[in-house]
């Protein structure tokens, strides 16, 4: 018969709408088609389609390997795990440039509902209404195949949460708390609107330049074919392949702190695009992150504003009406939107008849306190993703076993140290002499080190802790 989930799909919501700290979910998933979508089985449904693979060095600098650093190509699965596999075959395709002792290549962004918009079908395959959001599957979802070493800068998602599942291969996340951010040295550069990057490279930081990373806390988990992550709204992650092929598909849940959220993020747009559209082109300085086409104008940039501002306020005046003689029934303030799952959705601002929370900060973000912890049913088909032991440079790694159980440490001792749904890019690069080689985020023309950038003067006005700030001085000027 069917197989029965550990939780319903109303506790199952309620837990992702309520736990603030990573955990993940075992025995969720099982009787899903999804399960099935390794990368050989979608080589196959996909029928030669060619899709775009981001290729970076393997090496690891002290540097962040961003995506402006990157390489680039069109190739198909067939071709990608030929490659990844080390086949003669692929010697002169579009990973030829590219040795794969040296290489690492990741499809990542992949929105199903592009890749497969002639096999419809397929989005039924993938089934988040066994995590309460009915009516929500693959066409809402994103695709990541990568080869082992494939990661994403460390970085946090302005919008929203995240449920990850994994289906082939493993990969190790590596997670800190909103209130860490400070300690990783967030950056706007390369900007795009919906995610904050770090400077700290994790895989290897460099603890001279960036000594206050020390004092951050990691929560390590590898993730296992079958098991799905969930990351709480605004937690940092730096993810790694850690298997030569890895399959897992992903939904961002819009909450309603984005309504506040992309306030901050149009005020960001206005100060970075301003800012860095009046430096020389010739500083050759790769700013903008390939997800964002163009520098928009001013004049659009404050057009967005303004209507992010309309529709917080919209949203407050929605929530006041409606919370009027009633008793909130939820702390966090973490209601769902169903209507996209895009975390790189860009200037939709349209404000649903839903509560909205005020702005938030740093300070928004307790650890939860033991008794709340108690309420969360963790266990063999819920574990809590914790908090490495001690604060050092050093760390091991936490593993989830398939199926649950027990909190494993491996590798201990190991060095430690990201919408738009057709991912636009500003190079294309086939070229066997064009390298992936790592860019300092904040590179200036000038080398003297006392000497400041205008990436030096952005980190401190685009701070997230000075946008909010500023956010709330624009909303008290509105009338909030």
């Amino acid at each position: 018969g069917e197989d029965v989930k550990p939780f319903t799909p109303e506790k199952t919501k309620e837990i992702v709408m309520s736990l603030q700290q990573p955990a993940v979910f075992c025995n969720m998933v099982g009787d899903w088609p999804a399960l099935q979508w390794n990368v050989k089985h979608l080589s196959a449904v996909l029928e030669g389609k060619t899709i775009q693979f981001r290729l970076g060095l393997k090496t690891v600098d002290l540097v962040p390997q961003f995506e402006t650093s990157c390489s680039y190509v069109e190739a198909t699965l067939e071709e990608f795990l030929a490659w990844s596999c080390g086949q003669p075959s692929c010697l002169s395709g579009p990973f030829s440039c590219y040795d794969y002792s040296k290489y690492w290549a990741y499809a990542d962004y992949k929105y199903i509902a592009k890749i497969f918009e002639d096999k419809p079908e397929i989005f039924q395959d993938v089934r988040w209404s066994d995590f309460g959001f009915p009516g929500r599957s693959g066409k809402e979802s994103t695709l990541w195949i990568g080869s082992e070493g494939a990661n994403t800068p460390c970085h946090l998602d302005s919008y929203g949460c995240n449920l990850v599942l994994q289906i082939q291969g493993r990969k190790r996340w590596h997670l800190f708390p909103p209130g860490d951010t400070s300690f990783l040295y967030p950056t706007r550069i390369p900007y795009e609107e919906s995610s904050v990057f770090s400077k700290v490279n994790i895989a290897n930081p460099d603890l001279k330049r960036f000594p206050e990373f020390r004092n951050s806390t990691a929560h390590v988990v590898t993730l296992n074919p079958g098991q799905v992550l969930l990351v709480p709204r605004h937690w940092w992650h730096y993810v790694e392949s850690i298997d030569p092929v890895t399959v897992s598909i992903n939904s961002w849940i819009e909450l309603d702190a984005d309504h506040g959220a992309r306030v901050e993020e149009a005020i960001t747009r206005v100060l970075v695009c301003a800012i860095k559209s009046a430096e020389s082109p010739s500083d050759g300085d790769l700013w903008l992150n390939p997800t964002e086409v163009e520098a928009t104008s001013h004049e659009i940039n404050l057009q967005y504003l303004n209507k992010a501002v309309s529709a917080y306020l919209r949203c407050q005046e929605t929530s006041e009406t409606s919370v009027s003689g009633q008793a909130s029934s939820s702390s966090t303030g973490a209601k769902q939107r169903t209507n996209t799952s895009c975390k790189r959705k860009r200037r939709e601002v349209a404000c649903e008849p839903e509560s909205c929370t005020l702005l938030t900060q740093e300070c928004d973000f307790p650890t939860p306190r033991a008794e709340e912890l108690q309420k969360i049913p963790f266990g063999p088909h819920l574990i809590q993703v914790l908090p490495q032991s001690h604060k050092t440079r050093v760390m091991g790694a936490v593993a989830v076993e398939s199926g649950g159980g027990d909190l494993l440490h491996e590798n201990e001792g190991e060095h430690f140290g990201k919408l738009h749904c057709k991912r636009k890019r500003l190079l294309m690069s086939n070229d066997c002499e064009t390298a992936a080689h790592p860019v300092d985020s904040d590179c200036s023309p000038c080398t003297s080190q006392t000497a400041l950038s205008t990436n030096d003067l952005l980190d401190c006005l685009v701070n997230p802790r000075v946008i909010s700030l500023v956010a709330q001085l624009l909303l008290e000027r509105m009338g909030v």
